[in-house]
């Protein structure tokens, strides 16, 4: 009998078939975070406040700029100023009118003061608030009529 040459060995095995056809998933890779921003955290008051100051001048100065070329396309800005005199038949001016007008802009004041008196029986130092009230009133009418 012919003798096998691959006695006392065991038998090849079968080769084995992948159980899918997709391959594994890469590993993921790892990077490294993205440098630290240096952050202004300290830095002095003066340098905050004069960068305040130039950046508003920068922004004062543009819109200067933006001013005069609305200006150049649209024609400069005009303001008048118009005084109207109104005259009764006689010749006088307005000034009796705002007299009358000077004199009656106290009388809410002069109404109040009237009655803290009257609430108070009388007790004008209860009323001093109105009486100061009043008094400005007057002090500010009489230099409209000047």
């Amino acid at each position: 009998m012919p003798r096998n040459r691959s006695a006392g060995r065991p038998a090849p095995r079968p080769a084995s078939r992948p159980m899918s056809s997709r391959s594994p998933p890469p590993a993921p890779v790892h990077q490294a975070p993205p440098p630290a921003v240096p952050q202004s955290g300290g830095g002095s008051m003066l340098g905050g406040l004069a960068s305040t100051i130039a950046q508003g001048m920068a922004f004062g100065t543009g819109s200067a700029v933006a001013h005069r070329a609305v200006d150049a396309v649209v024609g400069p800005r005009t303001i008048q100023h118009e005084h109207i005199q109104t005259s009764d038949g006689a010749g006088n001016s307005s000034s009796s009118q705002i007299t009358t007008v000077a004199q009656n802009a106290c009388t809410n004041q002069a109404k109040a003061f009237q009655d803290c008196v009257q609430v108070n029986n009388d007790d004008i130092g209860k009323c001093q608030f109105y009486v100061d009230m009043l008094n400005e009133c007057r002090r500010n009418t009489s230099s409209m009529t000047l």
